[in-house]
């Protein structure tokens, strides 16, 4: 249990204020339907964290803890830092949607494109590798980024002028980067 809600929170703070909540934001600006999009989005997500989350469990097997101990370290301040870093393509409204497409798979396609090696993948595939559970790390990620993307797109444009991103930025780096001194200072316990 404490891999799943420990991944689903990792992963719905890493996604506060990232291009693929933007993302969400713009889909359900444009297309106004909730349940399309959020399907789309879901699907995607199933697919990309199942398969961190199996590199992640494979990666913690083969690697001694000593080792991984500091990789750990290394990624989740990596990972604090580059969430300080604001996304370039947040205000890009040229998406790669084509109206002869449904809109379960453009929400699908694009967030399957945008999700590739975002921080959120990265960060399934960090608690994959400290945690060496497969069903857990991959189902509290595919949470905590449904946490996350859902808001945007049930509350749609009115709430873009109300998201302090930068403030959330902070955070999450904040979290981020506390759980790899944690790691540094405990272990991978």
């Amino acid at each position: 249990m404490e891999a799943f809600i420990n991944t689903a929170a990792v992963v719905a703070l890493g996604e506060m204020g990232d291009k693929t909540q933007v993302l969400a934001l713009l889909l359900a600006v444009r297309y106004q339907r909730t349940l399309p999009i959020l399907l789309g989005i879901l699907i995607a997500t199933l697919l990309t964290m199942s398969v961190t989350a199996l590199v992640g469990t494979t990666f913690s097997s083969l690697i001694p803890d000593s080792i991984l101990r500091w990789l750990l370290v290394v990624m989740f301040l990596g990972i604090a830092i580059w969430t300080l870093i604001p996304e370039d393509d947040d205000d890009d409204d040229d998406l790669p949607l084509k109206s002869s497409v449904s809109l379960i798979f453009t929400a699908f396609l694009t967030f399957l494109f945008a999700e590739l090696g975002d921080k959120s993948q990265i960060a399934t595939l960090i608690m994959a590798a400290k945690y060496g559970d497969f069903t857990s790390v991959m189902a509290g990620s595919t949470v905590g980024e449904m946490l996350a993307i859902t808001p945007a797109v049930l509350l749609g444009k009115t709430t873009a002028q109300w998201i302090p991103l930068a403030w959330i930025r902070i955070a999450a780096a904040a979290i981020f980067a506390a759980m790899g001194v944690w790691i540094l200072i405990v272990g991978l316990g």
